[in-house]
């Protein structure tokens, strides 16, 4: 873990703030569009065009670093991305918002693709999990302590605004003037989706319900909070006891992942989405109990993430699984810029608040089903011959994803050669 901070510090130190200035631009929107009188479908929209954005940006990322570099992408966005911040108070349309919010999500896709290869690239065999786990560790930290300065200024002001762009700002210099070099950059031809699906069919299936959950906590769960009327500070506890969540459970849920049959674990851990939906949804007038749902809803959406991932991998040869990044992403990312959408159009009906508690109930009693389906109609792989599970977050683009699927392939080539 010293060798890998050692190594990476800036680029670490420069993608925690990065987090830190997109989390709070994510839940700051929820908060404004109420006090702008923006209706719950409106901001519907704004919330699904960064989702837009970030799957356009995982698409053309690696070609437009291929073209101009590493350093012009990451500079030249991450500059982008800071302007943006500050049109949103200035111009409180949706139009304008929906738009900003499209080139957000492309910047920070292609951000993350330029990070994340350059974190491979300081990384060896040695550390390379240690490396991929410090990095999902500083991403989720960041959106935490992002909900905290959400408390430092006026939601309906200019400061909170000004806030992240500057973090954003500054979070190039570190990594810019660092003396880590720049790596070569290469990308796998992606499966298809056909082939994919016929490998994993509930892998396929499991990632647009994973998008289109976490697209709708990670988008929606501040305007959530609005419409149910908590204070600033109370939603940002709220918002941050998602990621929480994420990371308390991550670990427990992949240490069972290596000793049992997932297929199994998956619907274990729907099961349990499912009762917590429905503990913020009957119980969401008492607050303690809606912290409750959300630390267990983000402490068993993440981790699913990875776990469909690791159940996918354990039908693919090692040389297939880089493939298969790129459309597991693809997957993903159809299924996040529907959730928003859809979460919006139901609070914005008789339902109310509650409906966000609804829609993750029905996707993860879906996904339940589903699993239980699967079960009947393959013959599980034996636990001896699964392969490693690698924590790995919704944020992570398909850079990262093949950098997990690295980890994965040396973990049991070390298994193998053990034995």
């Amino acid at each position: 873990m010293i060798q890998v901070l050692s190594s990476a510090w800036a680029l670490l130190l420069g993608m925690g703030l990065l987090m830190i200035g997109n989390g709070m631009q994510g839940t700051l929107l929820g908060i404004r569009g109420a006090i702008e009188n923006f209706s719950t479908f409106e901001m519907s929209i704004v919330m699904s065009a960064y989702f837009v954005g970030f799957l356009g940006g995982s698409r053309l990322a690696p070609g437009m670093i291929r073209r101009v570099g590493h350093v012009r992408v990451f500079a030249a966005l991450a500059s982008l991305i800071s302007a943006v911040m500050i049109l949103y108070p200035t111009f409180p349309n949706i139009a304008v918002w929906s738009l900003g919010r499209v080139l957000i999500g492309f910047c920070f896709s292609a951000v993350y693709v330029v990070a994340e290869s350059w974190l491979n690239n300081a990384a060896d065999n040695s550390n390379r999990g240690q490396a991929l786990s410090l990095y999902m560790i500083v991403q989720t930290l960041g959106i935490v302590i992002a909900q905290a300065l959400l408390l430092t200024a006026d939601p309906s002001g200019f400061v909170l605004f000004v806030i992240p762009s500057v973090l954003v700002s500054v979070a190039i210099t570190p990594i810019l003037l660092s003396i880590t070099p720049t790596p070569a950059f290469d990308t796998t031809k992606p499966m298809s989706l056909k082939e994919l699906v016929n490998f994993s069919p509930l892998g396929a299936v499991g990632m647009a319900i994973v998008g289109g959950i976490f697209a709708a906590q990670f988008g929606m769960s501040s305007v959530y909070g609005a419409e149910a009327g908590l204070s600033v500070a109370q939603i940002s506890i709220f918002v941050s006891a998602f990621f929480v969540g994420a990371i308390v459970l991550q670990f427990p849920i992949g240490y069972l992942s290596d000793r049992m049959e997932r297929r199994k674990l998956v619907s274990v851990v729907c099961s349990i989405g499912v009762l917590s939906s429905l503990l913020g949804m009957f119980f969401g007038d008492n607050y303690n109990l809606l912290l409750v749902s959300a630390f267990i809803l983000g402490g068993m959406l993440n981790p699913l993430y990875s776990l469909l991932i690791a159940h996918t991998n354990d039908y693919l040869e090692h040389e297939d699984m880089a493939a298969a990044s790129s459309g597991l992403i693809f997957i993903n990312g159809l299924g996040a810029v529907l959730g928003p959408v859809v979460v919006g159009w139901m609070m914005g009906t008789t339902l109310g608040p509650s409906a966000f508690y609804l829609y993750t109930a029905i996707l993860f009693a879906a996904l339940l089903v589903y699993s239980l389906y699967r079960a009947t109609r393959r013959a599980s792989v034996p636990i001896a011959d699964t392969g490693a599970y690698v924590p790995i977050y919704p944020t992570a683009t398909a850079t990262a994803v093949e950098y997990a699927q690295e980890v994965a392939i040396e973990a049991d080539q070390d298994e193998e050669t053990a034995a």
